[in-house]
C-alpha cells in the first residue's frame, strides 16, 4: 500500500510541472485575485504576482516575469532545488530491493 502511495505521489510530481509547461504563459494572467492580503486588506503582499511570475519564467518571458513579481527569479530556482529533492528521495523509496523491505521489517518485529 506504501509503495503504491508512494508512486502515486511521484507521478503527479511528474505531471505538474508537465502540465504547467504545456499551459500557455498567461494562464493564471487574468481572474479575480486569490491573496487573502488584497481580498481583506486591499494591500498587495509580497508574493502577489509570484504565481503569474513563476509561470512566465517557465516560458521563458523574463521581462513578463520581471513585471509581476522580481522574487520569481529567487523563488524558481528553490522551488527547483526542492522538486529535484522530492523526486530523488521518491525514486529511492519506489526502487529500493524487496531484500532490504524485508530485513527492516523483521528488525523492528
Amino acid at each position: 500500500m506504501r509503495k503504491r502511495l508512494s508512486v502515486l505521489y511521484f507521478s503527479g510530481l511528474i505531471l505538474v510541472p508537465i502540465v504547467l509547461l504545456i499551459l500557455p504563459a498567461d494562464f493564471f494572467d487574468y481572474g479575480p485575485p486569490i491573496c487573502l492580503s488584497v481580498l481583506l486588506f486591499h494591500q498587495k503582499c509580497y508574493a502577489c504576482g509570484l504565481t503569474r511570475g513563476i509561470q512566465h519564467l517557465i516560458h521563458f518571458q523574463f521581462a513578463a516575469a520581471a513585471g509581476f513579481n522580481k522574487l520569481s527569479f529567487i523563488v524558481l530556482p528553490a522551488l527547483f532545488y526542492g522538486w529535484c529533492e522530492q523526486v530523488w528521495t521518491t525514486y529511492k523509496k519506489i526502487k529500493r530491493p524487496k531484500a532490504e523491505e524485508t530485513s527492516t521489517k523483521q528488525k523492528t518485529a
